[in-house]
């Protein structure tokens, strides 16, 4: 579609500038009628050319929908995903409880797998959007959404809320991470565990630090008494590409900037600024970053 609306795109501009010219040529450029033959021909031609196109259009548009509507429904992968504002929490839905995982802006997926997205939302309208992969989803409070989708090349595709939520709606970004099946399972099998427990001095303070703080209030570290469900879950963000809803690459300097002043980066997040001791700072970035 992109290839031929720019062909069409260029062709009218062309065209434009010729009759431009060739207008501003003529002594008196309003005497010649529309009647004149090779004008009309020109114009059917265009008219017939933009029926064609605009009727292959549809035609492949209804194909490609019915194509993501008719994915085989065996063996697929469920995954609930919420918006909250302005970050995504993702749920990997399992017969076993035991085997559900969740973690946030980030859904790993296998290649070649159809994949169940169930949207909703706790705050506000939302719209779930991987471009590459599927068209807009709304997440709508106090309702519930579903769509397909399946990726057949390995990949990270970039997404965003597609639906104003709030004044940081443009940093609301999602990644879908598409691997091979065994790779895949690694990565699920290592979110299932536990949080990895300090094994040094430094992290082992880090992770008094974190619990004796607000930070514990707000989020989840299994394998901890850290248990609060407002903000994502941080059991295994070690091993996340990002961080503030993908808007940062996970580096120490960015975890420590978004820990003491989020509302800086991301005005009006829930996450209020922290003023910890710069020690105890590099200590509870040291022991986040462990935990992969």
């Amino acid at each position: 579609m992109f290839a031929v609306a720019t062909a069409v795109w260029v062709i009218v501009l062309i065209a434009l500038a010729w009759s431009t010219r060739r207008s501003r040529a003529r002594q008196n450029p309003l005497i010649e009628p529309f009647g004149n033959p090779g004008m009309q021909r020109w114009v059917v031609i265009g008219t017939i050319a933009t029926v064609v196109i605009l009727t292959v259009f549809l035609v492949s548009d209804i194909a490609t929908g019915h194509s993501l509507g008719s994915l085989p429904r065996k063996n697929a992968i469920r995954i609930e995903v919420k918006g909250h504002q302005w970050w995504w929490e993702v749920n990997y839905i399992d017969p076993t409880p035991g085997r559900m995982v969740t973690t946030a802006n980030e859904i790993h997926i296998p290649v070649g797998v159809p994949v169940q997205i169930v949207g909703s939302s706790p705050d506000v309208i939302h719209s779930f959007w991987i471009p590459n992969l599927h068209g807009k989803k709304d997440l709508i409070p106090g309702h519930t959404t579903s769509t397909w989708f399946r990726a057949d090349s390995a990949g990270v595709y970039r997404g965003n809320c597609a639906e104003f939520c709030g004044v940081q709606h443009a940093k609301m970004i999602a990644l879908v991470i598409a691997e091979p099946r065994a790779k895949f399972e690694a990565w699920y099998n290592a979110q299932l565990d536990s949080a990895k427990a300090p094994s040094d001095s430094v992290t082992t303070r880090g992770q008094q630090v974190f619990l004796k703080n607000a930070c514990s209030v707000c989020h989840t570290i299994s394998g901890t008494r850290a248990g609060g469900r407002i903000g994502p879950v941080l059991s295994h963000i070690g091993s996340r590409m990002t961080l503030a809803s993908g808007w940062l690459p996970n580096t120490r300097g960015n975890l420590g900037g978004w820990i003491v002043d989020p509302q800086g980066i991301k005005p009006g997040t829930k996450m209020p600024p922290n003023n910890i001791d710069p020690a105890d700072l590099q200590a509870l970035i040291t022991y986040l970053e462990s935990l992969k």
